[in-house]
């Protein structure tokens, strides 16, 4: 099972985004499990998940995130804006999918 986490400033914005991009993956009877929480959480879940998907809103913060969880071998990217935008669950989950391989 892929584990996937979805981090915010404060966990709302992308809790929609993870209620789409459940969706999709139980459509496509994908494995997966998706959570969401707000950026304050990053260092105590980060061992929790395969990779770390940060709202756009975060993109300020990704050199910082990158830095300590990749000591812990995690992939850390930015959701793209305009699947974000338009809560595209489906592009984001396949997306993250992809990079982990």
């Amino acid at each position: 099972m892929k584990k996937i986490l979805l981090m915010c400033t404060a966990g709302m914005s992308t809790s929609m985004m993870v209620q789409k991009m459940q969706e999709s993956a139980s459509e496509k009877n994908f494995d997966v499990e998706i959570e969401a929480f707000g950026s304050e959480h990053f260092n105590e879940l980060v061992p929790k998940y395969d990779i770390v998907l940060l709202g756009p809103q975060l993109k300020y913060m990704l050199n910082e995130f990158k830095s300590r969880g990749v000591a812990q071998g995690k992939l850390i990217e930015v959701i793209n804006p305009m699947d974000y935008a338009v809560m595209n669950g489906e592009k984001v989950l396949a997306h993250a999918l992809e990079l982990m391989g």
